[in-house]
């Protein structure tokens, strides 16, 4: 069984604030071991928000950071922008919003005894969440990450054709069983906001969630492979596909795998 190493064997430097930030936190001498695999590791972001929520901007520029700068060495945060309907109202509309994502965080919320629903939250790895652009709180969740291991993703073959996207997917044995999932999402998108709280704000988006679906399920102890087909849901401009591994129930993640296409 294949089994990418603990993420926390494969952390290097990193820039910026955050990384500082982790810094601080990790235990001395872990920086070191960068160099004794050339393996990337990936950590699933998923950030809830609303253009409606003003305390919403930070966090989707946090969520900009990791995507555009990928701060700690020998991983790759792959991250979800998931918009959910409960801001939307009167005054102004998500365009990106959808129920569908506001059941997913509920789900979470259950799952990871959170009072009620709220943006912005982050849920890293489907298995810790935090106030989205709480900093210091995003640095120990991916420290915490960095200790899972992870079952290796591959996506190949790779084809739209008809409004279709056509892609192979294969995992190494699974450490235990799983839902194997695919999303859609666009690479990136702007909005100049007219009404609600963030009016006459000018709002950047990153892989902005557009379709979730569950394409298998992944059996203890075997490897997964299979051909799937996913309409493209009037998706046009740079978009990404992101497979993953998940526990039942939307337990954690076990590993992932992020492409970029154009429909």
């Amino acid at each position: 069984m294949a089994m990418l190493p603990p993420k926390n064997a494969l952390l290097g430097h990193g820039v910026g604030a955050l990384a500082l930030a982790l810094a601080f936190l990790m235990p001395a001498g872990r920086a070191s071991a960068a160099t004794a695999s050339t393996a990337t590791a990936p950590i699933v972001v998923e950030l809830f928000t609303s253009e409606g929520c003003s305390s919403c901007p930070p966090a989707d520029a946090l969520l900009r950071f990791l995507d555009a700068k990928q701060p700690l060495e020998g991983a790759q945060f792959i991250v979800m922008e998931e918009h959910v309907d409960y801001w939307d109202g009167d005054k102004w509309r998500d365009r990106f919003s959808s129920h569908e994502f506001t059941v997913r965080q509920t789900d979470y919320t259950q799952r990871l005894h959170v009072a009620e629903p709220y943006t912005p939250e982050m849920v890293v790895d489907g298995a810790y969440e935090f106030t989205g652009n709480d900093r210091a709180h995003a640095a120990a969740a991916f420290e915490k990450a960095h200790a899972m291991p992870l079952v290796p993703v591959r996506v190949s073959s790779v084809k739209v054709e008809n409004g279709k996207l056509n892609v192979h997917i294969e995992t190494d044995a699974v450490t235990e069983k799983a839902d194997v999932f695919a999303a859609l999402a666009i690479d990136h998108a702007d909005t100049q906001v007219q009404g609600g709280e963030n009016a006459g704000n000018h709002l950047e988006h990153v892989a902005i969630l557009k379709n979730l679906s569950k394409v298998g399920r992944a059996d203890k102890g075997r490897p997964f492979a299979k051909d799937v087909t996913i309409g493209l849901h009037s998706l046009s401009g740079p978009a990404r596909l992101i497979v993953f591994l998940q526990e039942p129930g939307q337990g954690k993640i076990l590993g992932a795998a992020l492409e970029h296409f154009q429909p």
